[in-house]
């Protein structure tokens, strides 16, 4: 553990949230702007992925989990290969409820690899995960929040559980995604981003689920337009832009009876 933990200057409701993220910076500018933001939802409009990715994540005896205030944050290394490109693993964290929605319906939770390859590339493993009815979860969830009550703070680090990828990789290499290029879904909304969305969704158990859930808070970001369409921040300001111009018509004079 070396070093602060760097603090999120965004957040998810009022003037810090998605709604105002192109405000806090110049360089956020993709936030209302961009064509292709994620996340959206996915649906049979979305195409599948050709093939799997193939991921090669060492078991850990434990990790760096950090608190950046908006998410819990892994740190943890490892490779993925998908079309014949090689990425690294940087780290992966948490949304509640989940980003991305399948057919309208979205998922409590939501876990985010994301990697980066030696070109600039990034790519994003998004897997779902649903509640079960018979207590069982996810194993490298139960590992995640093992000392879960040490990053109760934004800023707090402390390390992990052991982590062990096995079934987290078998499922992502075997079962059916869809596959997009998005955008990073916080600040700056960055586009050119690979995901991958697993589509089954992953066991969570109720009590993993309120731990995470209670530290995070709500971290969800409003599902975007259909990738290439306009921004809805900008559709909005324009529609918005329009009215006012047409209420402004209706109050001045009537400009035919001054000639």
């Amino acid at each position: 553990m070396e070093g602060e933990v760097k603090v999120s200057s965004y957040g998810y409701d009022g003037e810090n949230g998605p709604l105002g993220w192109a405000g806090l910076s110049p360089n956020n500018s993709a936030c209302n702007r961009g064509r292709r933001q994620s996340p959206i939802v996915l649906n049979s409009s979305i195409p599948d992925a050709t093939q799997g990715p193939n991921l090669s994540f060492p078991t850990t005896e434990e990790a760096d989990i950090e608190n950046t205030g908006t998410t819990l944050t892994v740190i943890v290394n490892g490779t993925t290969t998908f079309g014949n490109k090689t990425y690294m693993h940087q780290q992966f964290h948490f949304h509640t409820p989940s980003e991305h929605h399948i057919e309208g319906e979205y998922y409590p939770l939501e876990m985010h690899m994301v990697h980066e390859s030696i070109d600039g590339s990034f790519l994003v493993l998004g897997l779902l995960f649903d509640l079960t009815e018979d207590a069982s979860t996810t194993d490298l969830l139960s590992s995640v929040i093992e000392n879960i009550d040490q990053v109760q703070e934004p800023g707090a680090r402390s390390s992990t559980g052991r982590l062990d990828f096995a079934e987290l990789s078998y499922s992502l290499q075997t079962m059916s995604l869809f596959e997009y290029s998005g955008s990073l879904t916080t600040p700056p909304c960055t586009e050119g981003i690979n995901f991958l969305i697993m589509k089954k969704p992953m066991p969570l158990n109720v009590q993993t689920y309120s731990a995470l859930k209670k530290v995070m808070k709500f971290n969800s970001r409003y599902t975007q337009n259909t990738p290439g369409g306009i921004n809805l921040l900008e559709m909005a300001a324009s529609q918005l832009g329009e009215r006012i111009f047409f209420i402004e018509l209706d109050d001045a004079p009537d400009l035919f009876t001054c000639l």
